[in-house]
């Protein structure tokens, strides 16, 4: 296992940013991950878990612990069933498995990251989420010291959240199970409008899983959603902010303020949520809110492409970052009265 000091984790980040671990581990087995873990918490070391880094955003001052960089590969295809170690990396296993001929994660192609952690945020785009074809996830407890295999109905598996995220502290995921569908090289039924839309054809049908999958590569590249280290634009953690998801009487409020400030005729995205709750757009609410494509002056900007994305033009720094996050929240909670929450997860530092 590899091992450095006073490590720089900003390459290790899609953001580039962030400042020194006081250690940083790496491991390609899912035993070294083990073993660095128990160490860390036999010692009281602070530990984070580094995978893709696409969804991290670290302070600059840097990290004062334990990094461990997970490294793990494991890509098993049996049947419809695949199993995935770790630290593999996302976007080709989903190539991997549309080659195979098989549907059910073509609509998350380009996605950057791990596959381990994919269950933490129940990664979901283009209609597709991985709670649909997770069938267990095995991960290292820290409570009880233990490997464990936990089936899909233990997850919590919720929008953009799951029991991952919420015991942050307890689990390390080493693999990931899916059950895949064989539909003779055929996508899962089409469920996003936009994809639908590109394709030509109409929502809930299958197309051709490789083309959908180059149709959401596209779509995506076109939103500066596909990392490419020549473009600055993807130099960013993908959608920053979640979707807000309101109760019957905060959307009522919501679509006052709406009302007030766009004017009586205005209709804001609106989609049916669980329990009753109605999901909006944050790129809608911030971009209405004033804070349009390529916003900023400074070296933390928003994308170019797409309002979600916020993005460091190649000189910020985490707070140069954590400055434009918290004018955008300021600016929509005084538009519209609804709070965004940031996506990524902070390290050392907070909105």
């Amino acid at each position: 296992m590899q091992e450095l000091h006073d490590a720089p984790l900003a390459p290790l980040t899609t953001f580039r940013l962030g400042g020194p671990a006081t250690r940083l581990l790496t491991a390609t087995t899912d035993a070294e991950v083990v073993d660095a873990v128990r160490e860390a918490d036999a010692s009281g070391t602070p530990l984070l878990v580094i995978g893709g880094g696409s969804n991290l955003v670290i302070g600059d001052k840097g990290f004062d612990g334990t990094a461990l960089r997970i490294a793990t590969k494991g890509f098993t295809l049996s049947g419809t069933s695949l199993e995935l170690a770790a630290g593999e990396v996302w976007t080709d296993a989903v190539a991997r498995t549309v080659e195979a001929g098989l549907a059910g994660i073509e609509c998350l192609a380009g996605i950057p990251g791990s596959a381990g952690a994919t269950p933490i945020q129940n990664v979901g785009a283009y209609g597709q989420e991985v709670s649909s074809t997770i069938t267990e996830v095995v991960a290292y407890d820290r409570h009880t010291r233990e490997t464990v295999t936990l089936p899909n109905a233990e997850c919590s598996f919720s929008y953009r959240h799951s029991r991952f995220k919420a015991e942050s502290e307890r689990f390390v995921v080493l693999r990931v199970r899916f059950a895949l569908e064989e539909a003779g090289g055929l996508s899962a039924p089409l469920a996003y409008p936009e994809t639908a839309r590109a394709m030509g054809v109409e929502q809930g049908q299958r197309v051709p899983a490789s083309a959908a999958r180059e149709t959401v590569l596209k779509l995506r590249a076109g939103k500066g959603m596909v990392l490419d280290p020549d473009d600055h634009d993807t130099w960013s953690a993908g959608s920053f902010f979640t979707n807000p998801i309101l109760d019957e009487a905060a959307f009522q409020h919501f679509l006052a303020r709406v009302h007030e400030h766009l004017g009586p005729d205005v209709t804001p995205p609106a989609f049916s949520a669980e329990d009753g709750r109605t999901k909006t757009s944050a790129a809608w609410l911030i971009d209405r809110a004033g804070f349009t494509k390529g916003y900023g002056s400074g070296p933390a900007r928003i994308s170019t492409k797409h309002t979600l994305a916020l993005t460091n033009r190649g000189e910020a720094t985490t707070e140069d970052l954590l400055a434009l996050a918290r004018e955008v929240v300021a600016g929509v909670h005084e538009a519209f009265g609804v709070t965004l929450v940031n996506e990524p997860v902070t390290v050392g530092v907070a909105l």
